[in-house]
């Protein structure tokens, strides 16, 4: 099956905002909009959402920290990677991706697929002390992020151990804070950075 068919977690745009529109990260009422997510979602087919504004794609976005809490994980997608819109010098903060019909019955389906995309996309040989949801990103100032909304979860750990699996795809590794301030951004990454990291 193609990623264009893939069937995909999404909420109606006017349901998600019905208490108004946000541009960068909230960290308020995080359960309100888990709940509202929760209550509203449906699947639809991937390739139909990439363009369609009036729904929105959710995607829980990862960050993670080690023992030393100023040091993140950041990765960036390199050349032989699939999707040519990933490709740049940009650093991504967070491990995520799309949430699947799969996901569904196995308990809560925002906390499957978000494992699951932890595990599919990075080697960690420790133990998650802490998974936080921090807040939830949108970002309307380009047309790939005006269709995604994502939520933010601080992971910590009890080692640094951890590494991207695809490595003909992407390369990563841990941070000091003051290294990330110094990458270059996606605009994901740079709102959560200048709105959670940096305070």
């Amino acid at each position: 099956m193609s990623k264009d068919d893939e069937q995909i977690l999404v909420v109606k745009s006017d349901i998600l905002f019905e208490k108004g529109i946000w541009q960068g990260l909230k960290t308020e009422n995080l359960d309100y909009y888990l709940e509202l997510i929760k209550n509203n979602c449906e699947f639809r087919r991937r390739g139909d959402m990439e363009t369609d504004n009036s729904f929105q794609q959710i995607i829980p976005y990862m960050i993670f920290s080690g023992p030393d809490a100023n040091r993140f994980f950041a990765y960036k997608y390199i050349g032989s990677a699939g999707e040519a819109r990933l490709i740049n010098e940009n650093y991504q903060l967070g491990v995520g991706g799309h949430i699947n019909k799969e996901d569904v019955g196995q308990g809560d389906t925002l906390d499957q697929g978000m494992m699951r995309e932890w595990q599919e996309e990075v080697n960690f040989n420790g133990n998650l002390l802490q998974k936080k949801l921090v807040g939830i990103i949108n970002d309307d100032t380009n047309p790939v992020e005006e269709v995604h909304v994502g939520l933010v979860y601080h992971f910590m750990g009890d080692t640094d151990d951890i590494q991207i699996k695809e490595i003909d795809k992407m390369a990563g590794q841990m941070f000091s804070v003051q290294e990330i301030l110094e990458l270059p951004q996606s605009p994901w990454m740079r709102i959560v950075v200048n709105n959670y990291i940096k305070k």
